[in-house]
């Protein structure tokens, strides 16, 4: 099997100033991609900014012989997304690879979660996906050509306590990445979501004494794979973490069918819930039309 490579690719990763963003661009520049290091340089909250953290991982690539440069603005307005994606076509004239890692966290129990924290996380993770993301896909768009990965989380997928604010943003950024997939196809950009589980900055206070068992070094593979021409994969979501890799999946099952016309009464749902949760017969859904299949099939039998 050839090496996969990356010459000729340009490759804007946000927030890799550090952490998960710090080693994709790190092997992308190694196999031969120009690349844009975006990080605002700010706190685990958002707060701040510093010109540093973008600065110093551009000397290492330049010094291990790739092409960077740094970007300071932050996703979260529609003025800083554009920023960041013009410099990959000022400094290289295009863009091929758009990964979206910025991150900040604002965690709080449900009851006690402010608005500020609520705003300032979906700003980040969800807005700023859309704001770097939707200039990017246009010039891909016109180059017939583009990968995305956006990194979702176990939180957002599955929930975790304290994180609503985080956990929501990350399962919008399926979900745009769903429509993204789909709009894409004709014009060969694939779409695809990453759920690490990862030390970084961000998680290593959640996850004690397993952190050192999780290092960001073993996401990388699946992000840069997905990330480059030799991925056909679109649509679709992987947890990646400590060396195992998965499919996540979003599937339907038979459910129950109470006949064409009908209108069940509460009392049925509760006497048929045991067939309407029995996921032992079901499909992963390319689209809504696949989902709506379903009912059309369970009419005609």
């Amino acid at each position: 099997m050839s090496d996969i490579t990356f010459e000729q690719r340009v490759a804007v990763v946000t927030g890799s100033g550090g952490g998960l963003g710090r080693t994709y661009v790190l092997e992308l520049a190694r196999r031969g991609a120009s690349v844009v290091v975006n990080d605002l340089g700010g706190d685990m909250d958002g707060s701040g900014g510093s010109p540093m953290a973008a600065d110093s991982v551009v000397e290492e690539i330049e010094a291990a012989g790739g092409e960077a440069v740094a970007n300071y603005d932050s996703v979260s307005t529609p003025e800083g997304g554009q920023s960041i994606v013009q410099t990959a076509l000022d400094a290289f004239g295009q863009i091929d690879i758009l990964i979206n890692n910025a991150g900040i966290l604002r965690d709080a129990s449900f009851a006690k979660m402010t608005t500020e924290q609520i705003d300032a996380v979906i700003d980040v993770h969800l807005k700023g996906a859309f704001y770097v993301t939707q200039p990017a896909f246009v010039a891909m768009k016109e180059a017939g050509y583009g990968r995305i990965v956006n990194t979702s989380s176990p939180s957002g997928i599955f929930g975790n306590f304290g994180q609503t604010n985080y956990g929501a943003a990350k399962a919008g950024l399926v979900g745009m990445m769903n429509v993204i997939a789909i709009e894409g196809a004709k014009y060969n950009i694939k779409a695809n979501a990453i759920a690490p589980i990862a030390k970084t900055r961000m998680t290593e206070g959640i996850f004690g004494p397993l952190a050192d068992m999780v290092d960001p070094e073993q996401v990388m593979p699946i992000v840069v794979y997905l990330a480059s021409e030799e991925c056909e994969v679109t649509h679709e979501v992987f947890s990646a973490g400590g060396g195992r890799y998965a499919r996540v999946f979003t599937g339907v099952n038979q459910g129950w069918f109470a006949g064409q016309g009908a209108v069940s009464s509460v009392e049925d749902i509760s006497a048929n819930l045991a067939g309407i949760r029995d996921i032992s017969d079901y499909i992963v859904p390319g689209n809504n039309n696949e989902e709506m299949a379903l009912l059309f099939q369970a009419m005609q039998e």
